[in-house]
């Protein structure tokens, strides 16, 4: 189909699991209920961003994948004829845990997951302490409604991760992210902060001809010291921004995709045609030294 509709879920967290997982799926059925065929939810969406401390005792929000959460969204896909994008805390074995996202099919089918490839380590954002690097390769997934690829934040920054993913076949990129200002910055900082944010993930939508759905967490975390910053939105196949969400209310968007304009894009602007494949093995490299 040319046209899908595509949910967009920014909401708050709390301490319960259960409390937030039963929220995303209240939120899932609002999104249905518009109109929606795929539903994104945010990074991490079962808890806390709890990596703003290294505590152990955070390795207990982990689950298996597929595991409980991925049956009960399952099941909720299966009911409503939708696909789930859902960004889950994961054990892979005793002590080996990734940062992961499963995609649900619109008929409950597990499609499979992506794990977070660039794992970041700032302050307030310790997520080496928690998260292995992804080791499955950048992922596509074929499902009813569209051929998605799936990144998680911290990889918005990297060109490569996009660019890899939209040759693989992606027809829409998304980024479930938790990402946010701390509240002792000021108002220039956070501005200059969400604006790069923002049109690096609309750069990949340009320079790869798809579009881009960026779902970000909202509230106040970290005891008040961290405001997620919302703006979710989604961006055209030359980055224009099509829906942008607010930086401090939940929000239930959904919106329409018309999948035909990345072949007109890419046909008038050939970024993919003019490729120099054989010039980028410098690439691989860490950085260049002269010598």
């Amino acid at each position: 189909m040319s046209t899908v509709q595509v949910g967009l879920v920014q909401m708050t967290c709390t301490a319960s699991k259960e409390e937030n997982l039963r929220k995303a799926i209240e939120k899932t059925r609002e999104a249905a209920a518009k109109g929606a065929q795929i539903v994104c939810l945010q990074e991490l969406f079962t808890s806390l961003y709890f990596c703003d401390e290294e505590n152990y005792d955070n390795f207990s929000l982990a689950e298996t994948i597929p595991g409980p959460s991925t049956d009960s969204l399952g099941a909720l896909a299966k009911e409503l004829g939708v696909v789930i994008i859902a960004s889950l805390f994961e054990k892979r074995a005793q002590g080996l845990y990734h940062n992961t996202t499963a995609v649900l099919d619109a008929d409950g089918a597990y499609l499979g997951k992506y794990r977070k490839m660039h794992i970041p380590d700032d302050p307030a954002y310790y997520e080496k302490f928690y998260f292995t690097p992804g080791d499955l390769g950048y992922k596509i997934f074929k499902t009813k409604f569209a051929t998605l690829g799936v990144l998680i934040c911290w990889d918005q920054w990297y060109p490569e991760a996009a660019r890899i993913t939209a040759l693989m076949g992606a027809e829409i990129l998304f980024y479930p992210t938790a990402i946010g200002w701390a509240t002792s910055q000021n108002e220039a900082t956070n501005t200059e902060q969400y604006n790069a944010w923002q049109t690096i993930q609309r750069s990949h939508s340009v320079a790869n001809g798809v579009h881009v759905v960026s779902v970000n967490r909202v509230g106040f975390e970290q005891d008040g010291a961290m405001k997620f910053w919302g703006g979710s939105f989604v961006s055209n196949p030359f980055g224009s921004i099509l829906y942008q969400a607010s930086h401090d209310q939940e929000e239930v968007h959904v919106q329409a995709i018309d999948l035909k304009k990345t072949d007109e894009y890419r046909t008038h602007w050939p970024f993919l045609r003019d490729r120099r494949i054989d010039s980028y093995l410098p690439i691989t490299q860490r950085f260049i030294d002269e010598d």
